[in-house]
């Protein structure tokens, strides 16, 4: 007799059919789940003991009793009288006793056992490897990993919660989920961090059920790291799950009155620097401080779905009928109620886009709202980074409107691809577009004052698009603004020095950041004695719909900045320069 110390209960290993030294006796040729040992199962009995407690002493020689008649009748009982019963009388479940595995069994351990998560959280997790070791757009790299899984429907909805969520929250995750292991978040392995991010923010963000949340984010972790990587997310986001979210913020987050940037970066999930470069911006365009939490709450919303209709290939009704309705400030913008549009013939036709409003007034101030500010011969028109080519289309539909053609150049091959399949139903339609692949630096002296309008939506660090770009938060920093600042220089005076006399420059960024914008305006001015700037607000209300014209606020001018938390957009910064007339002979401008 020994004394199982697990269950404190004494088996007799003799009755249990084991020899002398622990294993199963040979003459039984089945153990007690009916399977043949030379099978490679494991042996049962312990695990049976484990769950079904003093049972199993009285089941042994039972057990015992039917191996022998099993092999003595060819491995077949007969007599359903003698087949096992529970205490209350039932039969055992499954082919367990019968001759087969019981269904479902493993004889794997279950550390060992490979248990695969669902499709919405497995899409969620490549996606957050692909923005981490690939640097793809977070915007870009969802939609084709829906597609090619094939998720849609609640499924997707769910998906893209958790996935733009994740990134979002990254930072605040990162800091419960620091004080919830034993070693530095740099000391874990990425792509485990990247499957806890995604089970603590099912537990603290989601209205997922805690138990769910847990088993599916450690089967997750099985298949992508392992059984210890699974030990470790099933421990680490039980201590995750004990607190609610109010209660892990006020524990990791610093105090807001000893440190407000630090506070605000893990509330709302912002790096500090740009917690500063915000407030800074708010500042330095006439609001107040204040506002910054609002503004950081609006960047960690889901924007909604807007769509763009290119100019001359569809209307407001068509886009109805398809299930859209009209959009919230520009002319040619519809809302999409929810989910991937891409599907609609429409948008496989070319004949509408997704585009957010605020990058659509960007481009109507130059397209539209310039109408009264050239004042040169406006037959050439330039998009100097034209890439993917959203504006580039708003602006090549207008072209016709004015009998303009449009020079669209890129810097890199790909992009400018993108730019042709953005304008094909528009070249179709009649519109004079041309791609181009060159540096937009050297467009100004190698095309001097050809140019009536020009577009420099200029390279940013994107902090304006955060709530559809939520990785740029955690990719960017602050030495990249510094190097960014001289490339927006050259390409703003390349521009202007591309633009006729006479002729409107709108420079346009998707960042409120100050060394983006008001500053790289200023230091680009103070060098030239050739250029005056405009007032943007008139030219801006150009492309708002009749309704809300007289409303939006607009700033104090002449530049617009536009706000998440005030106008539901990208934060776009969109200033108008216009390149002097040459005065002629009798002093009076001249293009």
């Amino acid at each position: 007799m020994s004394e199982d110390r697990r269950g404190g209960r004494r088996h007799d290993d003799s009755r249990r059919g084991r020899d002398d030294r622990g294993g199963r006796d040979d003459r039984r040729g089945r153990d007690d789940r009916g399977r043949r040992d030379d099978r490679g199962g494991r042996d049962g009995g312990d695990c049976w003991d484990d769950r079904r407690g003093d049972r199993r002493d009285d089941r042994g020689d039972r057990r015992d009793d039917r191996g022998d008649r099993r092999e003595d009748r060819g491995g077949r009982r007969d007599d359903r009288r003698d087949r096992p019963r529970d205490a209350q009388g039932r039969e055992r479940s499954g082919s367990r006793g019968q001759g087969g595995p019981r269904r479902g069994w493993s004889s794997s351990r279950p550390s060992e056992r490979s248990r695969a998560s669902t499709p919405s959280r497995q899409v969620a997790l490549e996606g957050l490897r692909l923005v981490r070791e690939e640097d793809s757009y977070a915007n870009l790299v969802l939609p084709r990993l829906l597609r090619g899984h094939r998720v849609s429907g609640r499924d997707a909805a769910f998906t893209t919660e958790l996935f733009y969520g994740s990134l979002r929250a990254q930072g605040r995750l990162d800091a419960i989920i620091a004080a919830c292991v034993d070693r530095p978040l740099a000391k874990v392995e990425p792509a485990l961090l990247d499957v806890l991010r995604l089970g603590a923010y099912q537990l603290l963000d989601m209205t997922v059920a805690p138990h769910a949340a847990t088993s599916e984010t450690v089967a997750l972790a099985r298949a992508e790291v392992g059984a210890g990587g699974a030990s470790f997310a099933n421990a680490v986001l039980r201590r995750v799950g004990e607190k609610d979210l109010a209660t892990w913020i006020a524990e990791v987050a610093p105090d807001r009155e000893k440190d407000p940037t630090g506070h605000l970066a893990v509330v709302h999930s912002h790096p500090r620097w740009v917690v500063r470069a915000l407030s800074d911006a708010l500042a330095g365009n006439g609001r107040s401080r204040d506002e910054i939490d609002q503004l950081l709450e609006a960047q960690n919303q889901a924007p909604a779905v807007s769509l763009v209709m290119r100019p001359g290939l569809t209307d407001l009704d068509e886009l109805i009928d398809h299930g859209a309705s009209q959009g919230r400030l520009s002319v040619f913008a519809a809302a999409w109620p929810s989910g991937d549009p891409g599907g609609m013939d429409l948008v496989k036709q070319g004949r509408v886009a997704v585009q957010d409003e605020g990058s659509q007034l960007a481009a109507l101030s130059l397209a539209l709202g310039a109408d009264e500010l050239v004042l040169a011969d406006d037959a050439h028109w330039l998009d100097l980074c034209s890439g993917p080519g959203g504006k580039t289309a708003l602006l090549g539909g207008l072209t016709i409107d004015h009998d303009a053609d449009l020079l669209a150049v890129e810097l890199q091959e790909h992009r400018t691809e993108l730019v042709d399949r953005a304008v094909a139903s528009l070249r179709e339609a009649g519109c004079e577009i041309t791609t181009l692949t060159a540096d937009g630096t050297t467009i100004g002296a190698e095309r001097p004052g050809e140019f009536s309008r020009v577009l420099a939506d200029v390279p940013c660090s994107g902090l304006g698009a955060l709530r559809r770009r939520p990785e740029a938060r955690w990719r960017r920093t602050p030495a990249d603004v510094g190097q960014l600042g001289a490339i927006q220089r050259d390409l703003l005076t390349s521009a202007l020095n591309a633009t006729a006399p006479g002729g409107v420059v709108a420079y346009v960024t998707c960042s409120p950041h100050l060394a983006e914008t008001r500053l790289i305006v200023a230091d680009v001015l103070k060098r030239r004695d050739d250029v005056e700037r405009l007032d943007a607000r008139p030219a801006v209300r150009a492309g708002l719909l009749p309704a809300v014209r007289d409303e939006v606020q607009l700033g104090e001018g002449p530049d617009v900045q536009l706000w998440p938390h005030v106008h539901g957009t990208d934060a776009m910064f969109i200033c108008l320069l216009r390149r002097l007339p040459v005065p002629t002979e009798e002093g009076t401008p001249s293009s």
